[in-house]
């Protein structure tokens, strides 16, 4: 039999949002910058636990996905802000979902 290979890809909408916003970090990344816009060290300081390189890891992949965007300003010492952008702003409803969904069927 002539079987075609299917390319590796996500099929799935609902796998497409976790790839994005799954991990340990990266909900609890976003819930700070729904906030506001925050420096590196705000980030790391919010969220109890993630190293520097994590951290560093997480939000290079949730820019390389247009979910936050990196200003580095042109000064010394170098300042550099992180915020969501317009894509980024969309994930929120999402996660008030999962959030009620959560205190819903996981409480007690």
């Amino acid at each position: 039999m002539n079987q075609k290979k299917q390319p590796d890809r996500l099929t799935c909408a609902v796998e497409i949002t976790i790839k994005v916003i799954g991990g340990r970090w990266k909900v609890l990344i976003l819930r700070e910058l729904f906030i506001g816009i925050k420096r590196f060290g705000q980030l790391q300081r919010a969220l109890t636990g993630i190293t520097q390189k994590m951290l560093t890891q997480q939000l290079r992949e949730l820019e390389a996905d247009g979910i936050v965007h990196r200003k580095v300003y042109a000064q010394v010492p170098p300042k550099v802000e992180y915020s969501l952008t317009e894509k980024g702003q969309t994930l929120k409803p999402v996660l008030d979902a999962m959030h009620q969904w959560g205190l819903k069927h996981l409480s007690g």
